[in-house]
């Protein structure tokens, strides 16, 4: 079964102690790894810490800073509502939350909230599965035809490789650069990418790019070698990668 990491953001001292007995007679399956009186005094632990759920308390400061989570770079964690108030069920409704729990907490309760939380993860894994495999499937068939599915939160899109100035690693995530502009991200790594580009003119110069080379409009060797593209975007070439860009473009 899956280990959950958890936060609680509550400053009910009664509910901590409960949180921390909870993780500790349930430790196959969740790791409290935080405590903390606010939302907003937490942002910076979510960010390092990335738990996959989060005890929350729907107080009207928390709820004011709940939008703030929208710019994490990584999937969005679960919320469990606690609250002395049963109307604040409805405001886990209304910010999607896994369940609501009335203090004082019932550990019998917390159980089947936990679980709910299990099966709502294990489903998007499963559908992220699918979708991997959905677009590894586009892309081995469109491949030869120049062609490359990106897969991004909530679309999947065809778009032409010769297009592609450069991909940026963001994160887990991966930043597509075209000629006309536009911008795209996908939610794949840039190391998978680099393994599908597998044309004759893409090549990683750093751990942050795999670029074009059809796109290069000049190499620069002030302070370093840089790739400068059509666009008017220059990148770095890592020293280690120097000799081997050099050859592959066979300069």
């Amino acid at each position: 079964m899956k280990l959950i990491k958890a936060l609680l953001i509550d400053d009910d001292l009664d509910a901590i102690q409960q949180i921390k007995k909870f993780g500790e007679e349930n430790a196959v399956i969740i790791s409290v790894c935080g405590f903390s009186n606010t939302l907003q005094e937490s942002i910076e632990f979510i960010k390092e810490a990335k738990p996959e759920l989060i005890f929350f308390n729907p107080s009207i400061e928390n709820l004011a800073h709940f939008n703030s989570l929208k710019e994490l770079d990584f999937n969005i964690p679960k919320f469990i509502f606690i609250s002395k108030d049963e109307k604040d069920a409805f405001q886990a409704f209304k910010h999607n939350a896994i369940d609501f729990l009335k203090k004082p907490l019932d550990f019998n309760d917390l159980i089947v909230s936990l679980y709910k939380v299990i099966k709502n993860i294990e489903m998007e894994i499963s559908f992220q599965d699918q979708k991997l495999n959905q677009i590894n499937s586009i892309n081995s068939s469109s491949q030869n035809n120049g062609f490359l599915a990106i897969s991004s939160t909530d679309k999947i899109e065809l778009i032409k490789v010769d297009d592609i100035v450069f991909c940026r690693a963001d994160g887990k995530y991966t930043e597509f650069v075209l000629s006309n502009g536009t911008k795209i991200l996908s939610s794949k790594n840039l190391g998978e990418y680099n393994n599908v580009l597998t044309y004759n003119y893409f090549f990683r110069i750093h751990h942050s790019y795999v670029i074009n080379i059809k796109h290069i409009s000049k190499i620069t060797k002030k302070d370093g070698l840089y790739c400068e593209f059509t666009n008017g975007v220059a990148l770095p070439i890592a020293k280690r990668r120097q000799e081997e860009f050099i050859k592959f473009i066979k300069l």
